[in-house]
């Protein structure tokens, strides 16, 4: 039923765009709930706290890209690191979730999950490659 026959590279860049798509739906999610707007209007962040938040938001983003185009290694260390940073920021609001949030959470972790092991076993590919190719 599930392709076997996926690039690892798109299969991880196919990821990072699900895992960006249930972050920014999430978020939109909450507009229509009652006092979210007069929240967020509410808030004073600083310009540092600002750009890290565009940090954060613009890993999956750049994941997307980098999944394609980067070499195995770079790759798998990229995604990697990525997805635990991803991770951490997800893990950051569980605190103060609700149903909902949790929910959106547990996707994007599984999400990322899959991501790492993905990116993991790219070596695995590559050394396996490269075998392949040194006994014709």
């Amino acid at each position: 039923m599930i392709k076997e026959n996926i690039k690892p590279q798109t299969l991880l860049s196919t990821l990072w765009i699900f895992i960006l798509f249930n972050m920014l739906l999430r978020d939109l999610h909450e507009f229509p709930t009652e006092g979210y707007i007069e929240e967020l209007m509410s808030m004073n962040l600083s310009d540092q706290a600002m750009l890290l938040y565009a940090f954060i938001v613009e890993i999956p983003i750049l994941m997307v890209l980098l999944s394609r185009v980067l070499t195995d290694s770079a790759n798998k260390w990229a995604n990697i690191i990525a997805a635990s940073v991803a991770m951490l920021g997800i893990a950051s609001t569980l605190p103060a979730a609700d149903l909902d949030d949790i929910f959106f959470a547990v996707i994007n972790i599984v999400a990322l999950l899959g991501v790492m092991r993905t990116a993991w076993n790219l070596s695995t590919q590559e050394q396996t490659l490269i075998t392949l190719a040194q006994e014709r």
